[in-house]
């Protein structure tokens, strides 16, 4: 497709800013709707995918309120019409033992990784099926494929985005939408600074980010349903 529009919230920093960077480096012509809540972060990166060539607009957005997110689609359609690709990526970590955490911050938890995704791709997928086209990533976890200690609102959220995607998946079966999901381990991103764990033992972000243009040029009678990344020195 020339000139595809490509959505990527979370898009301010981190796997999210990777991918918005990658697609302006590997798909000539490519337009980007860059959204997040830091509008800071959202223009540096925007002005790093100009100078790679791409066409980039930022939408500041909190894409867990769902008056915020109609809005966003509103504003995304006047600017660029329709959306090719949708990254569901905004996302938010936070851990706690499971009789610690608090109701606000599991509830925080999984509106920013799982109602987000939610709202979103119900305000862009009604477009992809009338056009008969379009592909949707999830960005769930390793933490979205096994429970582990202290992640009872981050694992939640993130299965729940995997069964997001394969209900969309069956239900968009045949209709052109390709709906893929992506589950990381440990990535180096700013959110690990300070963290005392070494970036070398984690992926790149760019790394992850290459999977999603990876998969995107692929033919449209191929579909990838599932990605699982993981650093070779083991999980973190």
């Amino acid at each position: 497709m020339k000139s595809p529009v490509v959505l990527i919230t979370g898009a301010s920093q981190g796997i999210g800013a990777a991918i918005a960077k990658s697609f302006a480096s590997e798909i000539r012509g490519v337009r980007l709707a860059l959204v997040a809540r830091n509008v800071r972060h959202l223009q540096a990166v925007a002005r790093v995918c100009t100078r790679l060539g791409a066409e980039a607009e930022i939408f500041p957005c909190d894409v867990a309120d769902e008056a915020a997110v109609a809005t966003l689609a509103a504003v995304v359609r006047r600017r660029f019409r329709a959306v090719d690709v949708l990254v569901n990526n905004a996302g938010v970590f936070a851990g706690a033992p499971f009789a610690e955490m608090k109701v606000a911050e599991f509830d925080r938890i999984i509106a920013t990784n799982l109602r987000s995704a939610f709202l979103v791709t119900r305000a862009f997928v009604p477009g992809m099926r009338r056009r008969q086209r379009g592909d949707v990533f999830f960005m769930s976890s390793i933490a979205g494929r096994g429970a582990y200690p202290n992640g009872a609102a981050y694992c939640a959220a993130k299965f729940g985005v995997s069964g997001l995607a394969q209900v969309l998946r069956a239900e968009t079966k045949g209709t052109g939408l390709r709906v893929c999901c992506v589950y990381p381990g440990a990535t180096w991103t700013p959110s690990w600074a300070g963290s005392g764990f070494k970036s070398e033992r984690m992926m790149p972000a760019a790394d992850v980010a290459r999977a999603f243009v990876d998969v995107y040029r692929l033919s449209r009678r191929s579909v990838v349903e599932e990605i699982v990344l993981r650093p070779d020195a083991g999980d973190v």
